[in-house]
């Protein structure tokens, strides 16, 4: 933290989205941004070098459900896992995985034969997400669906993404730590902070970690996930203690 406040023009900030910056919801298609989460963004990213959410989600989604995201001057989105990215209006992309619609046609089948009830498929265009949040027995239909899935993942040449009551299919190769010390790198970073809820940004925290620059951890806490939180230098309550960190710490730099 000294360094980020010492030298802001150095520090890139890295964010996760559902549960960091939106709270998590029992549909994921309705989650929405912290209502006050983007004006905090913008006034964070007129101090450091870079403010980049790195996400599972298509970062078309996350600004469908961040609604004056776009309009944050700098903002950098890392789309499922950095396999996408958006920047000034634009999105790039390689050509999305053949696994992943294969995956997602046989998982109707596959749920069915197995009489999961509240199960939900989420079409993410470059990974397939399966949620339990609504069954009767979350956590049961979870341990259920662990097996199965682990083996049409490696049919399909996908790996599995655990997180908050969902499993995730999507392709090998990229996770938010490597996003992150890609983008890191590009940017010359001189410090860095990142800021998760779930079991998919330990990577990224690993990755503060062995950047070799000065850097700090931020879970977003909730009662579901405690791994994040034990990895963590600061933990806060949920999406509303981060937008309170970052806004303090966007004050502190304005403090003579």
């Amino acid at each position: 933290m000294e360094a980020i406040l010492s030298d802001p023009a150095g520090a890139v900030i890295g964010l996760d989205f559902d549960g960091t910056l939106s709270p998590i919801v029992p549909d994921p298609a309705t989650a929405v941004i912290h209502p006050k989460a983007p004006k905090v963004l913008a006034d964070l990213g007129a101090h450091v070098s870079a403010v980049a959410i790195v996400t599972g989600r298509p970062p078309a989604t996350a600004l469908e459900l961040g609604p004056g995201l776009a309009d944050v001057p700098g903002l950098v989105i890392l789309g499922h896992y950095g396999f996408e990215r958006w920047e000034a209006g634009r999105i790039s992309a390689p050509p999305p995985p053949p696994g992943v619609p294969r995956a997602e046609a046989e998982l109707q089948l596959l749920l069915g034969s197995l009489g999961l009830q509240g199960v939900a498929i989420e079409d993410k265009g470059r990974a397939v997400a399966v949620h339990t949040r609504r069954s009767p027995d979350p956590e049961g239909a979870l341990e259920v669906l662990r097996a199965p899935l682990a083996e049409l993942a490696a049919k399909h040449d996908l790996v599995i993404e655990p997180g908050r009551l969902v499993l995730e299919l999507r392709p090998p190769g990229m996770d938010k730590g490597h996003a992150l010390s890609l983008f890191l790198a590009e940017r010359a970073a001189r410090s860095v902070m990142f800021v998760g809820d779930d079991l998919g940004d330990l990577a990224a925290f690993e990755a503060v970690h062995t950047s070799g620059l000065p850097g700090v951890t931020v879970c977003s806490g909730s009662t579901e996930v405690t791994a994040l939180a034990e990895r963590a230098d600061i933990v806060v309550d949920g999406p509303e203690g981060v937008v309170a960190l970052l806004t303090e710490l966007t004050a502190a730099f304005t403090r003579p």
